[in-house]
């Protein structure tokens, strides 16, 4: 029996003690499950970490019961489509100069879903060079975007 993306994340959310709906959305690569509740500050968490949490826990249940299952985004309130929003807006952070005088933009330390909305935002950009670099210190990487020549 194939699993059931919704039908976890509920299960989970119940057991965690929210209150919550799941609406379940096709994506080309997966599936997007968006979570409404009143408790969305507690189930993101500070900077999305919660919520990466849940991604992951949703993700490895899935798998252990069907390894060929696709995976699975999950958002709350419309958390990363929030923050998602000013990077492709923006496009491009303040310049900066390289040792060898290129000029580079160095975007903050983000997780994966997050650099991904960046890269995905940015694959159809002739101008732009992107790469991921890792942060000194922690957990994630920063892009490092630099103009084509």
């Amino acid at each position: 029996m194939p699993a059931q993306p919704k039908a976890i994340l509920e299960e989970l959310l119940k057991l965690l003690g929210f209150e919550a709906t799941v609406e379940e959305h096709q994506l080309e690569d997966g599936i997007f499950l968006d979570v409404k509740t009143d408790d969305s500050g507690r189930l993101i968490g500070r900077q999305g970490q919660t919520l990466a949490d849940l991604q992951y826990v949703t993700n490895r249940m899935l798998f252990q019961q069907d390894q060929n299952s696709p995976k699975v985004l999950i958002d709350v309130g419309g958390y990363r489509a929030k923050r998602a929003k000013p990077w492709c807006r923006r496009r491009r952070p303040p310049p900066r100069r390289s040792a060898a005088g290129a000029t580079l933009w160095k975007m903050e330390p983000m997780s994966a879903f997050d650099r991904r909305v960046i890269y995905n935002s940015l694959k159809n950009d002739p101008g732009i060079e992107a790469s991921s670099v890792e942060v000194e210190g922690t957990n994630k990487k920063a892009i490092l975007l630099r103009p084509k020549h």
